[in-house]
C-alpha cells in the first residue's frame, strides 16, 4: 500500500498547528509517548539511516493529531540494543534517552549510534522500556514501543511474552519491525510479540533510500530555517547545550540532503518542536516571569532594557516566529506539489517512518485522537 505525498502534506498544512511559543494552558493537554528501540547490531547500518533520516517526517505526521480539539505532547525514548559493544550482564541494551521533548537531542543521539556485532535480546529490551521510563499513567494517552531488528525476537533469558505482558499491563503497545520477509519475522517471533500488547507487525526493506528529490522551493526554505532559528533565545537559566544542538541538527540534515532538511524545517514550525533552553516560549508559556529574571542571566539583547521593552522584544520574537512558521508551511505544501508532479514520488511501505505511522494512526484513534 503505498500514499501520494502530497496528500499528507496538504493535511499538514492546514493542520500542523501552531509553531513553538504559543500560550499554553495550566492543562498541558494530551500527551504520544514513544519508545524507540533499534537493533545496533552488524548490518543494521541501513535502520539507523532511516530512523535518523525519517525523524522529521514522523513528526510532521504526529503534527496532524488531535484530541478534544487540542494538539499533544510528543515526549521520545531512544534505547539500542543487540551491540556487542555494549555491557553484556545488562543485555547488550543501552538507553539512550529517557523519554524527553527535546527532539533535537534525539537527533543528535540517532546520528551518534554505530553499530557492532551482538546478541539482540528483544524481550530484555521490551522489559527494560517498560520498567525504566516514566510512562503516563493516565489511560487517555497513548504509550507505544517500537522495536525493530532482524533476529529471533526469541533470544535472551527475558522470555518476550513476559516482558510484552508488563507492557500492557501497564498501558503500554508493542509494536514489532522486522526488518526481513513478512514470513521470517512472523516464523521468528515478531508478530506474536506485536499481538500480545494488540500492536501491529510490520516488516521492512532497512537498506532502502528513497531518493532525495531537490526542488525549487528548496533555497527559500533554507533561509527561512535561518530566520526561525534567529527567534530562539538561549538564556542563563536553561540548557546551554541547546542552541548548539539546534544548530548541529541542522547541520546533519542538510547534509544529508535538502529533502531532510525540508523535512526538519517543517517540523520545526510544528507545535511538536520544542526547546527547553528558549526564553521565547519559556515566558509565553508562563513557565518563566520575564520581570524576575536576573539582567545576568539574560541574552545581551535584553539587558538593561525596561521590563516593558524586554515583553515588547519576547512578543515580536514570537510573532516573527509564527509568521515565518506560516511561510514554511506553504512553501512545504508547494514542495511537495512539485515533487510529485514531477516525480510521482510516492512514499515507500516498506521503510521505518511508514511503518511507525501506520501504527501510530491506527492506536492513537482507538485512544480518541483524530487526524485532521
Amino acid at each position: 500500500m503505498k500514499r501520494n505525498a502530497v496528500a499528507l502534506t496538504l493535511a499538514v498544512l492546514m493542520a500542523a498547528g501552531p509553531a513553538l511559543g504559543q500560550a499554553k494552558d495550566k492543562d498541558p493537554g494530551p500527551l504520544i509517548q514513544i519508545a524507540i528501540l533499534l537493533d545496533t547490531s552488524n548490518s543494521m547500518d541501513g535502520l539507523i539511516d532511516q530512523a535518523k533520516s525519517q525523524l522529521w517526517r514522523i513528526v510532521n505526521e504526529l503534527s496532524l493529531a488531535r484530541k478534544g480539539g487540542r494538539p499533544p505532547r510528543l515526549e521520545v525514548a531512544l534505547y539500542e540494543y543487540g551491540n556487542s559493544g555494549l555491557e553484556r550482564d545488562h543485555g547488550y541494551l543501552r538507553r539512550v534517552s529517557p523519554l524527553t521533548r527535546d527532539l533535537d537531542l534525539i537527533s543528535e543521539q540517532l546520528f551518534g549510534l554505530r553499530t557492532n556485532g551482538g546478541l539482540e535480546y528483544c524481550g530484555w529490551a521490551i522489559l527494560a522500556a517498560a520498567d525504566e521510563l516514566e510512562w503516563s499513567r493516565s489511560d487517555g494517552d497513548l504509550k507505544l514501543v517500537f522495536i525493530a531488528g532482524n533476529e529471533e525476537f526469541t533470544q535472551g533469558k527475558v522470555d518476550y511474552k513476559q516482558a510484552c505482558a508488563k507492557a500492557k499491563g501497564r498501558g503500554i503497545v508493542v509494536n514489532t519491525i522486522f526488518c526481513g520477509s513478512l514470513q521470517e519475522g512472523e516464523r521468528t517471533g515478531w508478530r506474536d510479540g506485536a499481538e500480545l500488547t494488540g500492536g501491529r507487525y510490520s516488516n521492512i526493506d532497512q537498506e532502502q533510500r528513497p531518493a532525495a528529490v531537490d526542488a525549487p522551493q528548496d533555497p527559500e526554505i533554507a533561509e527561512l530555517n535561518l530566520e526561525l532559528n534567529r527567534t530562539f533565545l538561549a538564556w542563563g537559566g536553561s540548557d546551554r547545550k541547546g542552541k548548539e544542538r539546534q544548530m548541529e541538527q541542522d547541520r546533519n540534515a542538510s547534509a544529508y540532503s535538502s529533502q531532510m532538511m525540508t523535512e526538519r524545517t517543517m517540523a520545526k514550525a510544528t507545535a511538536q518542536y520544542t526547546a527547553d533552553w528558549d526564553l521565547v516560549d519559556a515566558v509565553r508559556s508562563g513557565a518563566v516571569d520575564l520581570a524576575k529574571v536576573e539582567d545576568a542571566k539574560l541574552p545581551q539583547v535584553l539587558r538593561g532594557k525596561t521590563p516593558k521593552a524586554k515583553r515588547e522584544y519576547v512578543d515580536q520574537l514570537h510573532k516573527k516566529r509564527t509568521d515565518t512558521g506560516e511561510k514554511i508551511r506553504k512553501l512545504y505544501l508547494e514542495r511537495q506539489q512539485y515533487v510529485a508532479a514531477k516525480l510521482g514520488v510516492q512514499q515507500s511501505d516498506k521503510t521505518l517512518d511508514y511503518a511507525v505511522i501506520q501504527a501510530v494512526r491506527s492506536q492513537a484513534k482507538a485512544r480518541g485522537f483524530s487526524f485532521e
